[in-house]
């Protein structure tokens, strides 16, 4: 019955070894299945499980992380290889997603966080090495994102890989990581746009003491606190979760108790883009103020416009404003806009560097003078 407009074609195949729990393989089991009755109009095949979870309890087949590796007349050959994309951070709804999606926006993931992995790694090289670089505090605050963004990167690389040893203890400490780094780059994006009203709304009435370390004690402290309490409460809420349609994130360690997630990342995430998206319209607002009073319309308006709008999209990506995809990802237009979110968020890291690193004047002068050589070489200057 829980398949609905289906119906069963295949023997049902099942194997288990006595005492021991086998799942999170790295090499999918193949399994072929011969027909009962012949595919001659080609009908629509779906592999399947039997989820003991589903219908309270009762049991029901399930698709999740299972595909179809051939098929024909006669038998169709299966094979369940879980994927993971980077919506699942903060996929609001928590439902499966088609296996074809989910393998795109999987590759996607991967693909982006890795690129990403390295221009922050980049990043982060060029401004620790060039200590002109780092003198002032927008670059400081700039390395703390850069550094949690790289962190946050790495852990989702490697957590289907680590949650794959099937240890409870190692899953939960990579989804506190996770969860860790995760609130740690929101914060610090946070803290990037109180630092840009401060200075350009604010400018010159505006005095901190130990600017830089209350800005470390905030964007360390804060995510340290939420997730302290968390753990305090019940560490079961991290884990693996298991093959079923409430629990989807199966070979994937992260929060599991919806509640715990909605409190404790999506409010936490929905609060600071509130916040981010309001520092972003305001600052860009007194950049076009201090323009216009300060230069007439003139010929050079196009050049003027194209780099408000740099501006715009480096401000926008700093910020985080990007990960707002994730808010529309609702009912028809959900994958449109996990896609949109996929792209963009993994990304993040190799905007950053292209905004703050290729696109930056005095970055560009200070590793001409220090890492190039030939005619690329710009000699030291007062």
């Amino acid at each position: 019955d829980s398949l609905t407009k289906e119906r069963l074609n295949t023997y049902v195949v099942s194997a288990s070894i006595e005492n021991t729990s086998i799942q999170n393989l790295h090499d999918p089991v193949t399994i072929t299945l011969q027909h009962i009755d012949q595919n001659t109009g080609n009908a629509a095949v779906h592999c399947v499980f039997w989820d003991f979870q589903k219908n309270d309890g009762l049991g029901g087949w399930n698709t999740s992380g299972c595909e179809i590796e051939y098929t024909d007349m006669n038998y169709t050959i299966c094979f369940c290889n879980h994927l993971t994309h980077f919506g699942v951070l903060l996929d609001l709804s928590r439902t499966e997603i088609d296996i074809t999606h989910d393998r795109i926006l999987t590759l996607i993931s991967y693909a982006g966080c890795g690129t990403s992995s390295l221009f922050l790694g980049i990043t982060l090289v060029t401004y620790l090495a060039l200590e002109k670089l780092r003198r002032d505090n927008p670059s400081k605050i700039l390395l703390n994102l850069c550094a949690a963004l790289l962190m946050l990167n790495m852990v989702f690389l490697s957590n289907s890989w680590l949650s794959s040893f099937n240890q409870p203890g190692l899953c939960i400490t990579v989804a506190v990581l996770l969860h860790y780094f995760l609130l740690a780059a929101f914060t610090w994006m946070c803290l990037e746009s109180v630092h840009f009203y401060l200075a350009l709304v604010k400018v010159f009435n505006v005095y901190v003491p130990k600017y830089i370390l209350k800005c470390c004690i905030a964007g360390w402290g804060i995510p340290a606190i939420v997730i302290t309490i968390v753990l305090i409460i019940n560490k079961d809420f991290y884990g693996n979760g298991s093959h079923s349609e409430s629990n989807p994130f199966s070979n994937f360690c992260w929060v599991q108790e919806n509640t715990v997630f909605y409190i404790s990342v999506v409010a936490y995430v929905f609060l600071i883009f509130l916040t981010n998206a309001a520092m972003f319209i305001t600052v860009l607002l007194q950049i076009h103020s201090v323009k216009s009073r300060t230069q007439k319309r003139s010929r050079f308006w196009k050049w003027s416009f194209l780099q408000d709008l740099k501006s715009a999209f480096c401000l926008m990506f700093l910020l985080g404003l990007s990960w707002g995809f994730i808010f529309f990802a609702w009912g028809a237009v959900r994958i449109f806009f996990l896609y949109l979110f996929s792209i963009f968020n993994t990304l993040q890291g190799f905007f950053i560097f292209v905004f703050h690193c290729l696109m930056k004047e005095e970055v560009v002068k200070q590793c001409r003078v220090h890492f190039c050589w030939g005619r690329f070489h710009l000699s030291n200057y007062s």
